[in-house]
């Protein structure tokens, strides 16, 4: 087995927890905080837009079992990536679309995937391309809160 890590934003991290724990070769998820100014911020610093971070999805996987480019196109068709700073209901700078790299290969690939994507949206994307950036783990309320409520369905 050989682990890589991704780690994406695309709104509300509650549903896109859900929905890539349930991918083939995912290992396991955490929620949390990436790409802002802040050290250690908390759920409701990052709800008042005071800290510039994003929601996001930290995640395993065993790339024998999936790729980087396959889940970076469930990326794509889970969430509407051509509205900026907002899913459905869900606005402000937390809820952004946002794919965060730890090299060039892995930046160049999210560049090729996203221009690929862009065929099948009328609108342009606007997922960012981040470097990565520190992960701050979310309250634990947070972690895995669809299913430990019994919910199998999310929001995307």
């Amino acid at each position: 087995m050989s682990i890589e890590t991704l780690m994406i934003g695309a709104g509300c991290f509650w549903g896109v927890e859900l929905d890539f724990s349930q991918q083939q070769g995912v290992i396991d998820t955490a929620v949390g905080y990436a790409g802002g100014h802040t050290d250690s911020p908390t759920y409701e610093e990052v709800c008042r837009k005071e800290t510039m971070h994003a929601e996001v999805v930290l995640m395993h996987f065993d790339n024998q079992k999936t790729t980087r480019q396959i889940l970076l196109n469930h990326f794509f068709a889970m969430h509407n990536p051509t509205t900026l700073n907002q899913q459905g209901p869900d606005r402000g700078t937390q809820y952004r679309s946002v794919i965060f790299y730890d090299n060039q290969a892995e930046k160049d690939l999210a560049e090729l995937v996203m221009s690929q994507q862009q065929a099948g949206f009328s609108q342009p994307i606007v997922t960012t391309l981040e470097p990565m950036a520190k992960f701050w783990r979310a309250e634990e309320y947070h972690q895995q809160y669809f299913k430990k409520r019994g919910i199998s369905q999310g929001c995307h």
